[in-house]
C-alpha cells in the first residue's frame, strides 16, 4: 500500500511538472497556431516582410559607416593603404 500511494506520488508530481511546462510554453496557443493554416501564413508573412526591412536598413547603416570610416583613412594619407581606399571610394562615388 506505502508503495503503491509514493508511485502514486511521483506520477503526480511528474504530471504537475509537465502541466507548468506546457502552461510555461504557451503550448496551447501554439497548437492553436498549429492547426490554423490562415494563422501560420499571416505570421510567416508579417515576420518576413519585417526581417527584409531589418536586413536593408541594417545593410545600409553599416555600408555608410565603412565608406565614412575609409574616407578617413585616405584623409590620413597612408601611402600604400590610402591609394587603394580612395579607388574604393571613388567607384562607391560614381556609382551614387
Amino acid at each position: 500500500m506505502y508503495l503503491r500511494k509514493k508511485k502514486f506520488n511521483i506520477l503526480n508530481y511528474s504530471i504537475n511538472k509537465l502541466a507548468g511546462i506546457l502552461e510555461e510554453g504557451n503550448f496551447a496557443e501554439l497548437s492553436y497556431i498549429l492547426g490554423n493554416k490562415k494563422e501560420i501564413i499571416k505570421r510567416n508573412l508579417i515576420a518576413g516582410i519585417f526581417r527584409g526591412v531589418g536586413i536593408g536598413i541594417g545593410v545600409t547603416v553599416i555600408t555608410a559607416v565603412l565608406i565614412i570610416i575609409l574616407q578617413k583613412i585616405v584623409t590620413l594619407n597612408i601611402p600604400v593603404i590610402g591609394e587603394y581606399i580612395a579607388d574604393i571610394v571613388e567607384i562607391v562615388e560614381r556609382s551614387r
